[in-house]
């Protein structure tokens, strides 16, 4: 069994760690037998680089502990049965050879089925092998920490495995990036990426087209703490985050028009950046002559790029925003380039290491923040408090993670001042509110990189 793509961790069954242990044996007790083997991907945080992905930008983020795990075993029936240790999740099963993805509904074997098809589609598998599979997950669910992608790469894996096919990590996070999008989420990759390229002690610099991870070190006076607003936020079940991805394809598509390009050709903000041959800073000035503020209707839209409505809706609308009647181009763009200009900038100050580093990458968050909030649109009222809590306490950085509209936030904090932070943090947003209070113990902790995805055997 290669290890090219994973991690093989091969472990004594009386050392299985307790919590492996306990999925072993209700396994056993749901399907009559034992696992053959274990998979685990991790959930992510995005440091800075917040909804560019898509557009084509680097982005950093880093692995945490928090994970969904996922026994199997190959069975020889046409049929894959799935189970999930939280029983507000409940069972499914479908033909294997049938798989049906329902956009409507995105209930969790959904996420599941997009990496079992993606698989499936990539090697063109006729006769794929049953699976008997039971998860536990950790990271919270809509929260902004990537729980369903950790879900889709972490199906992918299963299924490469119980067909005895390998791949590539890099392989596998480009293809479980396009299997989400069956789901009927428009991401970019980040999420997928780090799953499987993440190693322990280092974030990653993420860059796509071709993707690659670069490590970055991060500073070790200070601590990242992850905060959950208790505001729960599902991509694929809400229309926000697919008509920030269409603003941004028609920005590209007015901004090209504008400078003379091939417009139907051009899908991300990068393109056009990297066709022009200018800098971040000049593309920002390009935004300010060629879009204005005010929300674009479609039919200026048609005019600008001299089209029908029927062309734009057949042609570049998706088909979850062709009701969507206004677009704000030019606030989306303004956040891309400058959220993409201060990706590079952190990634240079952790680089460099000068002494005041905590003190400027934090300003950098602060920075995304505020364009997140302000430009984005992709804030909250209880991130908002959450974050200006977070600042008031000692935060030198704080900022939404994710993509927003709920889920998490991430700060910086001084190693000195870590426990005095979580104190006040506790006291101050979580104690206050008894629905906050019951999610209290998972819901605030500190975070330090973690590993990619693993696949675990019994020796």
């Amino acid at each position: 069994f290669p290890a090219s793509y994973a991690n093989i961790v091969c472990l004594n069954v009386c050392n299985l760690p307790f919590r492996l242990q306990k999925l072993k044996e209700m396994f056993i007790s749901k399907f009559g037998s034992a696992p053959k083997f274990y998979v685990r991907a991790p959930g992510r945080v995005n440091l800075i680089g917040e909804h560019i992905d898509y557009c084509g930008y680097a982005v950093l983020p880093m692995a945490i502990e928090q994970d969904i795990l996922i026994a199997v075993e190959p069975v020889k029936t046409q049929v894959v049965q799935l189970a999930n240790t939280n029983s507000l999740y409940l069972d499914f099963s479908s033909n294997i050879n049938n798989i049906q993805i329902n956009k409507t509904k995105p209930e969790w074997h959904n996420y599941f089925l997009c990496g079992l098809k993606g698989i499936q589609e990539h090697f063109g598998l006729n006769n794929p092998t049953g699976m008997n599979c039971l998860l536990d997950g950790t990271i919270p669910p809509s929260s902004g920490l990537s729980s369903s992608s950790a879900l889709v790469c972490c199906a992918g894996l299963v299924t490469l495995r119980a067909n005895g096919k390998t791949l590539s990590k890099v392989e596998l996070a480009e293809i479980c990036t396009k299997s989400e999008h069956y789901i009927g989420t428009e991401g970019g990759g980040m999420d997928q990426s780090i799953s499987f390229l993440a190693e322990e002690g280092t974030a990653k610099l993420i860059e796509f087209s071709p993707l690659r991870a670069t490590d970055v070190r991060l500073p070790s006076g200070a601590a990242f703490v992850i905060a959950n607003s208790c505001v729960e936020m599902n991509k694929a079940a809400t229309s926000h985050y697919n008509i920030r991805v269409m603003e941004c394809r028609l920005a590209t598509k007015l901004l090209s028009k504008s400078k003379g390009l091939d417009w139907k050709k051009m899908l991300r903000l990068h393109d056009v950046q990297t066709k022009l041959g200018v800098s971040l800073e000049e593309m920002l000035t390009i935004v300010e002559e060629v879009l204005h503020p005010e929300p674009y209707s479609t039919e200026e839209i048609c005019k600008c790029l001299g089209i029908s409505l029927e062309e734009l809706r057949s042609q570049i609308l998706s088909q979850n925003t062709q009701d969507v009647s206004t677009f704000k181009l030019y606030q989306r763009a303004k956040h891309v380039y400058s959220e993409a200009a201060r990706v590079l900038e952190f990634k240079k100050i952790c680089n460099e290491a000068p002494a005041n580093a905590i003190q400027l990458l934090g300003e950098l968050m602060n920075q995304s923040y505020i364009s997140c909030r302000e430009m984005y649109e992709c804030s909250c009222p209880e991130l908002d408090r959450l974050v200006d809590i977070c600042l008031q306490f000692g935060a030198i950085g704080s900022r939404l993670t994710g993509a927003g509209w709920g889920g998490c936030t991430v700060s910086m904090v001084p190693a000195d001042k870590l426990n005095t932070f979580l104190r006040n943090v506790k006291k101050a947003y979580y104690q206050t509110d008894v629905q906050r209070l019951a999610l209290e113990n998972n819901s605030l902790f500190a975070t330090k990189p973690g590993r990619g995805a693993l696949v675990f055997v019994e020796a």
